[in-house]
């Protein structure tokens, strides 16, 4: 069936068959990105279109520059959920694992009928688990899927999936931008997505806290591991300080991988409850930067990573260099003749 997903757009098929008169919530992780919302838009609006009755419903609220994407849509926070009468099948859309989306909603769909998602470390958790490691993004997923089963997608769908591949494949120049990235991209450009608009409202409209927070970013970066890794670290309070927001931290930990000679770059944030948050970048898949944010309980992609840590320990930074010159190590052993 097709030709861009042909196993997974039979799984699909069966899926939309078995959501005929059912209530559906299309979940996306927290801190939701450009894959996350596109995603959720996109499948919300195939549904609907099908009369299916949908939600969407995230943790966090959708960030500001992602607005333009939801109009006329049924955004919801996990209070509106948590205790809600009537059965509603789950689809986790873009979240690597079950606890992405928040515990609270993991708890309250235990089993979701399905998830949809492209992150190399997620193990499975739905009752169907569609799953390719090899795609730049869920929405080039859901694109392909959508084309291969004839399905219509509209100028906002399209839309927001071509969004979401853009902001996945760092404006189509990493190395998941392959030739069948560019195909779904063309066709949603010819179905109504603008290029121009996602790039006006994700990288032309940044706050001024944003600003604030890449300076204060840059002052803390250091050379770490022979200058093969860079990290850089937000302090306590900063975010209140500067009248920035977590949606503000979108981006930065770019300027540390982008450093010539630089193959991993971190951005770790610290909070004065003791609780950490790392966000990881490899410029070489086979460095797996997943890998490095497994050992703290996180996951991701080969290249893009992050980690959350309740407690991260006065030691965690020192834990987390430790991390990285060890995958270095197997890195450079594994390029041994």
């Amino acid at each position: 069936m097709g030709k861009y997903y042909p196993q997974l757009s039979a799984e699909f098929a069966r899926l939309l068959a078995s959501l005929a008169g059912r209530r559906v919530a299309v979940i996306g992780h927290a801190r939701p990105d450009g894959d996350c919302i596109g995603s959720q838009v996109a499948l919300a609006r195939v549904l609907a279109a099908r009369g299916l009755d949908v939600i969407c419903v995230n943790a966090d609220p959708v960030p500001r520059r992602l607005v333009f994407l939801t109009a006329g849509m049924r955004f919801h926070r996990t209070d509106d959920l948590i205790g809600a009468d009537g059965d509603c099948a789950a689809i986790f859309v873009d979240c690597a694992d079950h606890a992405r989306a928040g515990e609270r909603l993991k708890a309250r769909f235990p089993a979701p009928v399905a998830t949809i998602d492209h992150h190399i470390s997620n193990a499975g958790y739905a009752a169907a688990n569609l799953i390719d490691s090899d795609s730049s993004a869920t929405c080039e997923m859901l694109a392909g899927m959508f084309l291969d089963n004839g399905l219509p997608i509209d100028a906002q769908a399209a839309q927001a999936l071509f969004t979401g591949i853009m902001t996945d494949t760092g404006q189509f120049r990493f190395g998941s931008a392959t030739a069948r990235c560019f195909a779904l991209a063309g066709e949603l450009v010819a179905r109504g997505a603008r290029p121009e608009r996602a790039g006006q409202e994700l990288f032309e409209r940044e706050s001024f806290g944003k600003l604030r927070l890449l300076q204060h970013y840059l002052s803390t970066l250091t050379l770490e591991c022979g200058g093969r890794a860079c990290i850089g670290t937000l302090a306590p309070g900063l975010f209140e300080q500067i009248g920035a927001t977590a949606e503000d931290t979108e981006g930065l930990v770019d300027y540390a991988r982008c450093i010539d000679g630089v193959q991993i770059g971190a951005l770790i944030e610290e909070r004065a409850d003791g609780s950490v948050k790392a966000s990881l970048r490899g410029q070489d898949p086979a460095l797996r930067v997943d890998l490095i944010a497994a050992k703290f309980n996180g996951g991701g992609h080969a290249c893009a990573a992050g980690l959350s840590l309740k407690q991260g320990g006065a030691d965690f930074r020192a834990r987390l260099i430790a991390a990285f010159a060890e995958r270095f190590a197997a890195f450079d052993a594994a390029k041994k003749p």
